[in-house]
């Protein structure tokens, strides 16, 4: 446990979230909980794409927003830190598409392998060195990557929905310049659902229902580690702790807990196998809406996380009727709202990965590689835009690797 970093710990936890709300975490934390309520759809259309039962879809979801929420309230409390928790998306990705070839047991017991390794790579201290062998331009060109469709997703509504998309988006940016005291996103969201109300949204069809997470033994199978464990070990020591550490230090946090991320990652991650969840880890894209400058002061940001996660574990059992409310929105609604949350982080985002003049071309790479969305063996565009992005970096830039440099210059024996 040595390598573990220490946090503030629980002792002064009620008295410290109540001393440190405000307007501005606390629409974070709404936006980034509604952002993550949202992500369930992912998983809903990669589930359906493979021909999973459907009741077993719904299951898989409401345990990604229990369990996640659990540890989403239990880790940035801990740290201090805007550290909210989620899952792999390219993990769900992939496990959707597994389960049909080996089966829903095995890959759950390949879950639970995965997050045995992560566990022992945080608790090993391990990750000092993956983030030395993973340079933060190539990180940040990855996360920027990422990020930019949500920017793309929030403009293309101009097209085709012209006038709510101007009234958020001009809302936002007027109220930021007229009304400093009330959080942007707030008077942004508010002005689309004013505008939803009156054009007549259809809420008639929305049903109201509850499901619990269900516990289910994991089964174990070469094939199945081979096929989906192994790659999900590497998603969340090599990419997903990365791009949330990198995040989270790209909005001015010096001390970030990459081990203890990575430890709770794998732990987490072995709890969710028992309950039909593919991963529990931090959630890169609402990391950026909880620590990025919307969310207030730097050292109170980690409320935003605190209220995402609860929402997760509030609106989880009852996603069924949350799911249908956001069916009812318009795409646009919801594609605005996290563009607009996340635009400060993606120019941090981007400044990071370009501004320097060290591993640019691997940075470049990560960046072109995580816009386009490839998949290789089935495996996301993420994980292969680190993967490449070191590759090429390593073979075209290799002074800038620190290690190397170190190496270069010990004296030969």
């Amino acid at each position: 446990m040595k390598h573990i970093e220490k946090g503030v710990g629980f002792k002064h936890l009620p008295s410290d979230f109540i001393r440190d709300m405000s307007p501005d975490n606390v629409s974070a934390g709404l936006v980034a909980g509604i952002f993550g309520l949202s992500a369930g759809v992912i998983h809903i259309s990669a589930g359906t794409a493979a021909g999973l039962d459907p009741s077993f879809i719904m299951v898989w979801v409401i345990s990604y927003f229990v369990i996640n929420g659990i540890f989403g309230l239990l880790v940035p409390s801990y740290y201090r830190l805007p550290l909210p928790m989620a899952n792999s998306i390219p993990g769900a990705l992939l496990f959707a598409a597994v389960i049909p070839q080996v089966g829903l047991g095995p890959a759950l017991g390949a879950t639970l392998i995965a997050g045995a390794i992560s566990l022992v790579a945080g608790l090993a201290g391990m990750m000092s060195m993956v983030m030395r062998l993973i340079p933060m331009p190539i990180v940040m060109g990855m996360v920027a990557g990422i990020l930019l469709k949500f920017g793309t997703n929030m403009v293309t509504p101009l097209e085709n929905a012209i006038l709510p998309a101007s009234i958020m988006i001009l809302t936002f940016f007027f109220s930021a310049r007229l009304f400093r005291r009330i959080p942007p996103l707030i008077v942004s969201m508010v002005a689309g659902i004013l505008y939803l109300t009156a054009t007549g949204v259809d809420l008639s069809g929305i049903e109201f229902s509850v499901t619990f997470p269900a516990f289910v033994m994991p089964e174990f199978t070469m094939g199945a580690f081979l096929a989906y464990g192994l790659p999900l070990a590497l998603i969340l020591i090599g990419m997903e702790t990365p791009a949330g550490v990198g995040l989270v230090k790209g909005m001015g946090y010096k001390e970030v807990p990459a081990n203890g991320i990575t430890a709770v990652n794998g732990f987490a991650t072995m709890i969710s196998a028992f309950f039909n969840l593919h991963s529990t880890c931090i959630a890169a894209p609402m990391t950026g809406i909880c620590s990025s400058p919307e969310a207030g002061h730097q050292d109170r940001r980690w409320v935003a996380a605190v209220i995402a996660g609860a929402i997760f574990v509030i609106c989880g059992p009852f996603y069924g009727y949350f799911f249908d409310l956001i069916k009812t929105m318009p795409g646009y609604f919801i594609a605005i709202v996290a563009g607009l949350a996340l635009m400060r982080v993606l120019t941090s985002a981007l400044s990071m990965a370009f501004a320097g003049r060290k591993h640019t071309m691997g940075a470049l790479f990560a960046f072109l590689i995580a816009t386009s969305g490839l998949q290789i063996l089935e495996i996301g565009a993420s994980f292969w835009a680190l993967v490449l992005g070191v590759l090429i970096s390593l073979v075209f830039e290799t002074k800038d690797f620190e290690f190397i440099r170190q190496i270069a210059h010990e004296p030969s024996a």
